[in-house]
């Protein structure tokens, strides 16, 4: 029997507040970390009308234009799950990479099994920020993004839209992997 390989997929997403359940997904985006031009987005209509004034602020989001132009939250879920099935090639198991990923992973375990009743990442997901941590020995404070670009020098950076912070997680996970320990 032979071992899975795993493909490492990094995922963002944008929420109109800090749980799920009380609160919507509003915009997922995810990559291959080795590929990153195979990638996922897309936005989702509201699962209520619930939200903090300040998670709309920084990712310049509309409850009310995702209200009518996003993608029903079980259809959302379907395609993004047909988009990681077409990413293993029939041999692969994905793995969810995330940058602070309990709270991303959060809300797409909740919405994957709220919506389909699994979830095609199992129930697992892998932090860069834990992985920073472990591979240079600093404090938890010193894993914040723009502490762990300062040390990678990637050549993109996030900007609160889930696509383009999946691409850019994706780049400091492939940079945190690369660092050689002393």
């Amino acid at each position: 029997m032979s071992k899975k390989y795993e493909v490492f997929i990094s995922v963002d997403i944008e929420a109109a507040g800090p749980i799920p359940g009380e609160y919507s997904m509003l915009t997922v985006g995810a990559c291959l970390v080795e590929d990153p031009a195979r990638m996922f987005s897309c936005a989702i209509k509201p699962v209520n009308d619930r939200f903090v004034p300040q998670a709309l602020e920084v990712t310049g989001l509309s409850m009310a234009k995702l209200a009518e132009e996003g993608l029903d939250p079980e259809m959302a879920m379907r395609q993004f799950e047909a988009w990681i099935a077409s990413t293993l090639d029939g041999q692969g198991s994905p793995v969810f990479v995330g940058l602070n990923a309990p709270f991303d992973w959060s809300f797409v375990n909740y919405y994957f099994h709220r919506f389909l009743g699994r979830n095609p990442f199992g129930f697992t997901a892998l932090d860069i920020k834990a992985v920073y941590m472990g591979a240079t020995g600093c404090s938890w404070h010193d894993t914040r993004s723009s502490e762990i670009a300062r040390r990678v020098h990637p050549n993109s950076k996030g900007d609160h839209n889930a696509l383009r912070d999946a691409l850019y997680q994706a780049e400091l996970f492939r940079l945190v992997r690369s660092m050689k320990l002393s």
